[in-house]
């Protein structure tokens, strides 16, 4: 299995706190995000990660060269990360997207369960969307809208009454769901708002028009997202508890 991490961005909306450094090398509880990634897909058995790279490049390089052991790890950058969204990294990375392979998010850090229940066993669909859920949903959360397990459509704009969980920015594709996703991404860079799109956006479409795409629920299980301060607070607490239990 490859696992594409999307690592271009800069981590505007944490006000200061990620200094020079990009979003993925934020240190929490001794690991930068990128580690605690690396870690929980190594307890998965993933083989090859791919590193989208955009701002601070270099440091992400440096970064990945440390590490031990890593000889499956290879970059691929985005130049374009300063004026683009993240369907933009994809369309950088499509090349890598062939057999089976995973997306995670550069800010999402999960446990080690989490990762071998995305990636383990049979796909649940050509296009498997990680999903979560919980009693309110706020603004910035990536809401899905389900039929069962399969995806009717994700944005953070989905009206309430049909929300029934939030995407944690982890998904697996098979080779047809690599091929759906490659061409439709491809279309929606060629649209004038392709470069201000969300990757999301793009399954999103293929939901609506080929239905091929699923969900799996990882209820019951530790992840986060780094997107604002109260996040980075909240994420020592959670990894804090995963040393504690020796998951990692």
């Amino acid at each position: 299995m490859k696992t594409i991490i999307l690592s271009a961005g800069r981590g505007s909306r944490l006000q200061g706190l990620v200094a020079d450094r990009p979003k993925c090398l934020v240190e929490i509880n001794g690991r930068t995000v990128l580690e605690w990634q690396v870690a929980a897909l190594d307890a998965a058995g993933v083989s090859e990660i791919v590193v989208v790279t955009g701002y601070g490049a270099e440091k992400v390089e440096a970064a990945v060269a440390a590490m031990p052991a890593r000889a499956g790890m290879r970059l691929v950058h985005n130049p374009f990360f300063a004026l683009a969204d993240n369907l933009a990294s994809c369309w950088i990375a499509r090349s890598q997207m062939v057999g089976d392979f995973s997306i995670l998010n550069g800010d999402t850090i999960v446990e080690p369960e989490i990762a071998r229940r995305v990636l383990g066993g049979e796909p649940a669909a050509p296009i498997a969307v990680t999903i979560d859920r919980k009693p309110s949903y706020d603004p910035d959360d990536m809401k899905v809208s389900l039929d069962g397990d399969r995806l009717l459509a994700v944005g953070k704009t989905l009206e309430p009454e049909v929300v029934n969980g939030e995407s944690i920015g982890f998904h697996r594709f098979t080779t047809e769901g690599g091929r759906a996703f490659v061409q439709t991404i491809e279309a929606v860079m060629k649209a004038e708002t392709g470069l201000k799109s969300w990757y999301l956006s793009a399954i999103d479409r293929i939901a609506r028009e080929e239905g091929i795409v699923g969900t799996r629920s990882i209820e019951g299980l530790e992840w986060g997202e780094l997107d604002f301060p109260e996040d980075l607070v909240r994420n020592r607490a959670v990894t804090a508890g995963w040393i504690e239990r020796g998951l990692f």
